[in-house]
């Protein structure tokens, strides 16, 4: 049964939910895991996003619910290949690309409070560096 979700990233903490309908291959198998712990820093080519790169990481999933705009507070997970593994948190405006151009990642997670602080995040992680990050289902 599903629980509550949480991202703490720094100092900030948010609510979330997985989008269980849209992408349910990408939520079983990040649950599985969980707890998630990473490093998140601001994305490179991306726009106003903070991303974790996990390199080789294989999640063993493809395409589902995949977008390359993903909105203020959502999460996308890109399952690798043209780039390395990775996962990525919109903060503001996202059009998700790498060095070799447009990429597109599964949207799987959606924060749900907090969104306020959501640029507070983006400002940590371009001034201060690499923030903490860890995804907890109670």
């Amino acid at each position: 049964m599903a629980g509550k979700l949480t991202v703490t990233a720094g100092p900030l903490t948010f609510d979330a939910r997985f989008e269980e309908a849209a992408a349910p291959k990408t939520v079983a198998a990040f649950r599985k895991a969980m707890p998630f712990e990473s490093k998140v820093v601001h994305v490179r080519w991306s726009g106003e996003g903070v991303w974790m790169p996990l390199g080789d990481l294989d999640f063993g999933i493809g395409y589902e619910n995949h977008t390359s705009y993903p909105a203020p507070g959502q999460i996308i997970l890109y399952p690798g290949g043209i780039s390395e593994t990775e996962i990525l948190l919109a903060y503001g405006g996202v059009h998700f690309a790498c060095k070799m151009g447009q990429l597109a990642g599964n949207h799987f997670i959606t924060l749900t409070s907090n969104l306020d602080n959501l640029a507070e995040m983006g400002r940590l992680c371009l001034w201060d560096g690499a923030q903490p990050i860890r995804f907890v289902e109670t």
